[in-house]
């Protein structure tokens, strides 16, 4: 006896109704099922995997995000040097508006390298937009890096119930095709079939609806995290010509 047989014989004998036909429960509904009801269950649970780890190392991700950024700007606002800052930040990984800073400092390093060592950064307005241009991109990184794996997300919650129905459609065929060879529409031969193939389109929703729920709640966290980036480049712009025109930028180090 196989594990799912196994499983189902416990089953059935919890719930009482090891003596029931074709519906008693699901496993057996799915082991009565066509073979192409079964593939689409399949492609479904795998779907559902999938989409549920996904769900899980989003929820780490934003998480710790939110923890990190909001470190991050207390320490951004309550620091004198943007050295100091660029060290604490090193080891925030997570937070996106922290990798903007690093990107954004790392820029004014590269600026000094190319005025040589000891040298002033010369003029404001160049420094502001090489500056700008560091963050923009690395806003653009931030993002997608948010947004990763949320494609996924939107792509099962769209696709997965139209799956399961094509699933269900394939099995009530297989089911009139059933009572053709049989001759008989009577009950207890449509019954069957038709709820082994619906199991197909209660598993497509079993796919779907988590799957939408995590897009639209991830989609809010990232706006939310890109309304922080929008917010602070433009903060951090301020800073950098405001240092720059009193000469504090030549003291940056890595």
């Amino acid at each position: 006896m196989n594990i799912i047989h196994l499983l189902h014989s416990h089953v059935a004998a919890a719930t009482g109704f090891a003596g029931v036909g074709f519906g008693s429960d699901i496993i057996q509904m799915f082991l009565d099922a066509g073979l192409v009801v079964k593939l689409v269950m399949f492609i479904l649970i795998g779907f559902s995997i999938a989409c549920w780890a996904i769900i899980f190392i989003k929820l780490r991700f934003f998480r710790y995000a939110r923890l990190e950024t909001a470190y991050f700007l207390e320490i951004f606002w309550e620091a004198t040097e943007l050295t100091g800052i660029y060290k604490e930040s090193k080891d925030l990984f997570y937070s996106p508006v922290a990798q903007m800073f690093i990107r954004g400092y790392t820029e004014l390093i590269r600026l000094k390298k190319l005025k040589g060592n000891g040298g002033s950064l010369g003029n404001v307005n160049g420094v502001s937009e090489a500056v700008e241009r560091a963050l923009r991109r690395a806003n653009i990184h931030e993002s997608s890096r948010m947004e990763k794996a949320l494609a996924f997300l939107a792509t099962t919650g769209n696709a997965a119930p139209f799956i399961g129905l094509f699933g269900t459609v394939w099995g009530i065929m297989e089911s009139f095709r059933g009572i053709g060879i049989k001759g008989s529409a009577s009950l207890a031969v449509v019954a069957p079939g038709i709820s082994e193939a619906l199991i197909a389109t209660a598993v497509g929703l079993f796919a779907a609806i988590p799957a939408v729920i995590a897009y639209n709640f991830f989609n809010s966290k990232a706006a939310a995290l890109g309304t922080e980036m929008e917010t602070f480049s433009a903060d951090f712009l301020s800073i950098v010509v405001r240092q720059s025109m009193k000469g504090s930028l030549d003291k940056v180090e890595e």
